[in-house]
């Protein structure tokens, strides 16, 4: 399998959480994609920004959280360019043995945080 095919693979899997809550779109970018809600964007695929060689999923966390994850998980967590200090952490997805469920769960709480609250309380209510 060449790099592209695990990039291309990648982006599919991510594209299936993201798009399963209430609203969310997909915008390409080039290498990259948004994922927005009513504009506005939850969640980022990264495919080497700004050259960094590394394919991730940048969401929103509350401010410090990004820093905790990074600290705490440098293998599987770190601050993307431009967007990690204004509360943004990058999950990588570039490794064998990506957890998507973890995946899933950091794209869920940064969709809570950017999504009007009626469309955060469905998701609330659809996951209980």
């Amino acid at each position: 399998m060449t790099a592209k095919s695990a990039r291309d693979r990648c982006l599919t899997r991510l594209s299936k959480i993201c798009l399963a809550l209430p609203e969310a779109v997909r915008e390409d970018k080039g290498r990259h994609a948004a994922f927005l809600v009513r504009k506005r964007i939850f969640a980022y695929y990264l495919n080497d920004h700004h050259g960094d060689g590394i394919v991730s999923v940048a969401c929103k966390t509350f401010i410090g959280d990004n820093v905790a994850l990074a600290a705490a998980h440098p293998e599987r967590f770190y601050m993307p360019a431009y967007i990690g200090p204004r509360g943004w952490v990058a999950l990588r997805l570039d490794s064998d043995s990506v957890d998507w469920e973890e995946a899933a769960d950091v794209v869920k709480g940064s969709y809570l945080q950017i999504a009007p609250r009626a469309l955060a309380a469905r998701v609330k209510i659809e996951s209980d």
